[in-house]
């Protein structure tokens, strides 16, 4: 998230409610109610009663990243960031009021944004966030004791919001090691350290509130959530751990005001490692692409396929000309694994095909027809720069099946229906006419309208093949029925259990 900063003075940049901490604000400075003893963090006590040890320790890795950008590189558009817009969806979509943003001032003068980094080998590399070199025509890093060096860009990844950078200091520098973040549990203490606002490097103390915060922006959302107070300036600072190693990349905070109210998140270290070392390695990372549609398996789903526990990821539709196409992968699949890594979310094939590179060959572990198959395939590129997500998510409301004992009624698709919702000559199958609200098709999401093209994976026609088919899951001893539907020109799963709703 590109945020400008005026030469010579402060502007604001975003009011939106979910920000990065790459840019200064102007802000007032209000006294406390009450004032926190040195050993009190947050109500949380250091085991020694202070954090002066890790702080000494660490505080001369962390450095002021300061860029410069044209202002005419800089429009409305790029002020606010697809991130930005990202995190800020994510909020709305849970219905989390988000303040007003304020105009943003236009300057023909060059313009500067701030962020923080930290160093990982004493010869110069540091890693920040993509988003506080976005668009940068020159960067400046500012060592602890006030040292001030040109950098080089060695590589970034937009997509996991990683980057690195290098400086020639011509001495060895003090460095900070990373540690490991999957063994970060909730409540465990950790300390920010940047330089919020520009007013110096600064540290903050708290606890770790959650993990696996998906916010909708990318395939490598899995966000450590942190109470201790990040601001406008800290982003790409490191979060670290009570060892004082690098657990994570502060990143974005909630903000319903521009400043921090205890709702911060940063990138884990296991992951932003990982992508550290292959932009050392070859300045860029070209994610891997599957190529399709997916959504969680749940328990309607696991019993409607015949799965005895939930896992994995439904495939709710593969695209034409792509490597889950040309492997054989088919809408109705649960892929349980890549690689011979398990599957048991989406989210883990996103981030397992997205760690790929472009023509690895790995075998996918499928469920289908009520067994386990492999099928081979050729992971693709992102060449055309738009879809580097490994698997894109589907919505998982709303589509279900079509027999009145599942509370709804169905119509065939007549020429005339058709003409009504749109449908190409492609589509068939039976169009939902009604839905009973006290039934289970109606919990599961179902509207009128909808157009049941599939029962259990089998392709239907009309009214008679969907209930024959619902028919024949039932009497194999299924618990619901996975319905493939159509509704305003994309298609979903639902599994809709037999019963009350």
């Amino acid at each position: 998230m590109s945020h400008i900063l005026r030469k010579h003075r402060t502007a604001a940049l975003i009011g939106a409610a979910i920000i990065a901490g790459a840019a200064c604000l102007p802000f007032t400075i209000t006294a406390a109610n009450a004032v926190a003893s040195p050993a009190d963090a947050g109500g949380i006590l250091a085991a020694s009663g202070s954090f002066a040890s890790i702080v000494d320790a660490d505080k001369p890795a962390v450095v002021t990243i300061t860029t410069t950008m044209k202002a005419t590189d800089v429009s409305a558009d790029q002020q606010q960031s697809p991130m930005d817009e990202q995190f800020r969806q994510f909020f709305e979509d849970q219905g989390i009021p988000l303040p007003r943003q304020a105009p943003k001032n236009r300057s023909s003068q060059q313009t500067m944004a701030l962020g923080s980094g930290f160093i990982i080998s004493p010869d110069g590399v540091i890693v920040t966030n993509n988003h506080v070199i976005d668009n940068a025509v020159d960067i400046k890093v500012t060592l602890d004791d006030g040292t001030e060096l040109p950098a080089k860009l060695i590589g970034t990844d937009p997509k996991s919001d990683v980057a690195v950078v290098k400086i020639e200091a011509g001495k060895p520098l003090q460095t900070i090691a990373w540690g490991d973040s999957d063994r970060l549990k909730l409540g465990d203490q950790i300390l920010a350290i940047g330089n919020p606002f520009g007013i110096g490097t600064t540290v903050t103390a708290g606890i770790v509130s959650a993990r696996g915060r998906d916010l909708h922006s990318g395939p490598y959302d899995d966000f450590i959530q942190i109470d201790a107070p990040i601001n406008h300036g800290n982003s790409g600072g490191p979060l670290v751990d009570r060892s004082g190693n690098v657990v994570g990349i502060n990143t974005a905070i909630y903000s319903p005001n521009g400043g921090s109210v205890g709702v911060g998140f940063a990138i884990p270290s296991d992951e932003a490692k990982a992508i550290v070392a292959k932009l050392q390695k070859d300045g860029s990372i070209d994610h891997g692409y599957l190529g399709v549609q997916i959504q969680p398996v749940t328990k309607d789903v696991a019993d409607a396929v015949g799965l005895d526990k939930t896992g994995g990821a439904l495939v709710a539709a593969v695209t034409a000309d792509t490597p889950a196409a040309h492997a054989g992968v088919k809408p109705g699949d649960i892929i349980t694994s890549v690689g011979g890594e398990s599957v048991k979310t989406p989210k883990d094939l996103s981030r397992l095909v997205a760690d790929l590179s472009p023509g690895a060959k790995k075998s996918l572990g499928i469920w289908r027809d009520g067994k386990t198959i492999d099928l081979n395939v050729t992971v693709g590129g992102n060449e055309d720069g738009q879809k580097q997500a490994a698997a894109e998510s589907s919505d998982s409301k709303g589509e279900s099946s079509g027999q009145p004992s599942l509370g709804i009624g169905l119509a065939d698709l007549t020429p005339d229906v058709r003409e009504q919702l749109t449908l190409p000559r492609a589509v068939s199958g039976a169009v939902v006419a009604s839905v009973d609200p006290d039934k289970s098709a109606a919990a599961a999401g179902i509207q009128s309208g909808d157009v049941i093209v599939s029962v259990n994976d089998r392709p239907v026609h009309s009214t008679r093949d969907v209930k024959t088919a619902i028919a024949e899951a039932g009497k194999a001893g299924r618990k619901s029925v996975l319905l493939l539907v159509e509704r305003d020109g994309g298609k979903t799963f639902v599994a809709v259990p037999f019963g009350a709703a």
